[in-house]
């Protein structure tokens, strides 16, 4: 029975260790997604992320973000025709990060990255200003969280969604501002 308690006290010590690098998420049922059904993510660990903003409504409040996320995915079923929000996560400015398709489910976020990357994004549009401290740790610790977690291969690559795609997405500010994060990569 020592030994069993031992190993529970290390196992333990390990989790801590991969959950403090991640932000709080917030779950589907938390922020009462609707029922979805997308595919599983084809290559695990995913090689790339690809950084978004929402272009709508910032918020800075638990009750705000939840409300945001039940417009987008609405937005994106009803309106898009999607079997889901597109985004893998997206992330407010009250620093929590909020769960959409989640880990290992191929998003709707880039096309001819979908299958092969999570979308990451922050809610608000970034076209003349950056997102706030809060949501950039958050969303640089998601990334993190993805890596420990074994979701995001250890060499991935960062882009911003305009280098997947011709949009302006994430805004011309944030996409200034992620270029100088880990892992960018200038060269798609």
């Amino acid at each position: 029975m020592n030994k069993f308690a031992a190993v529970l006290v290390l196992a333990s010590v390990c989790l801590a260790g991969v959950s403090a690098q991640c932000p709080r998420i917030v779950t589907r049922g938390q922020w009462g997604a609707r029922a979805a059904s997308t595919s599983q993510l084809p290559i695990r660990p995913a090689p790339w992320v690809v950084m978004h903003h929402t272009a709508g409504a910032h918020c800075t409040t638990d009750a705000a973000c939840a409300q945001q996320m039940r417009n987008i995915q609405n937005f994106h079923m009803d309106g898009n025709g999607w079997a889901d929000i597109g985004y893998n996560f997206l992330v407010g400015e009250n620093g929590a990060a909020y769960e959409g398709r989640g880990w290992g489910r191929q998003g709707a976020h880039a096309p001819g990255y979908n299958d092969r990357s999570v979308g990451m994004g922050v809610m608000g549009t970034f076209t003349n200003g950056i997102p706030n401290a809060a949501a950039r740790n958050a969303a640089q610790q998601l990334i993190s969280c993805g890596v420990s977690l074994g979701h995001i291969a250890s060499n991935y690559w960062l882009i911003g969604h305009r280098q997947a795609v011709a949009t302006a997405c994430p805004g011309n500010a944030f996409f200034n501002e992620i270029r100088n994060w880990n892992r960018f990569n200038p060269n798609v």
